[in-house]
């Protein structure tokens, strides 16, 4: 183990349990440094950024910032919580029957959103972006996907493959496919990107 990640470890141990999260300064807090760090990212990018900027830009105490988080990719990944579960909850909704030169509306309202905030994306999903962020985002896809297929709405003609199988594939497609269309020089726009998307999804001789 490298010393940057015995720092980390040591840190993650030395912070937990020690804030309240339901402790109104401790929100105000946490949200101040969450506004600072995707500044600071897409200004600089995520693999520049370090706990002191996030503190001078968040105007609070750096150890004060280590009671909370223990390492940038951690506080990084919070910051981005409510992007995931739009982007969890957009695909959730949408239609898997839909024509395939139709793409449906959340799938629409997905790119959209990414695509509002492309820099903090390319960045974090990026070669030098967060893993533990690549890994929430899928893994709510999955689940997402899976609560979906197992209360009935799974596209037909997939029974011999598992549930879970099934949703890994299409939720590691999509991250994918938006990692690909957020860290590219020239964006494609967003309608364009979701059609790519659910002609892919929804291949010849589908409905």
């Amino acid at each position: 183990m490298s010393l940057k990640q015995r720092m980390s470890l040591k840190r993650r141990s030395s912070y937990t349990g020690r804030v309240n999260p339901d402790d109104p300064r401790v929100r105000r807090t946490r949200a101040r440094l969450r506004t600072a760090i995707l500044e600071l990212a897409t200004e600089h990018g995520l693999d520049a950024v370090t706990i002191a900027a996030v503190a001078k830009r968040a105007e609070i105490n750096r150890a004060t910032v280590y009671l909370h988080y223990p390492d940038v990719d951690a506080l990084a990944v919070d910051a981005m919580n409510d992007a995931v579960a739009h982007v969890t909850r957009a695909a959730a909704l949408c239609p898997l029957d839909a024509p395939r030169d139709q793409p449906p509306a959340p799938l629409l309202d997905l790119f959209e959103r990414i695509g509002a905030s492309r820099v903090i994306y390319a960045h974090l999903l990026g070669e030098q972006g967060s893993a533990r962020f690549a890994a929430r985002m899928r893994d709510r896809l999955t689940a997402a996907l899976c609560e979906r297929f197992t209360a009935g709405s799974r596209p037909a003609g997939f029974d011999d493959i598992p549930i879970e199988t099934h949703a890994a594939y299409l939720a590691g497609a999509l991250l994918g496919v938006i990692t690909q269309w957020t860290t590219q020089e020239h964006l494609t726009p967003a309608p364009a990107a979701a059609a790519d998307f659910w002609k892919l999804f929804r291949p010849p001789g589908g409905a």
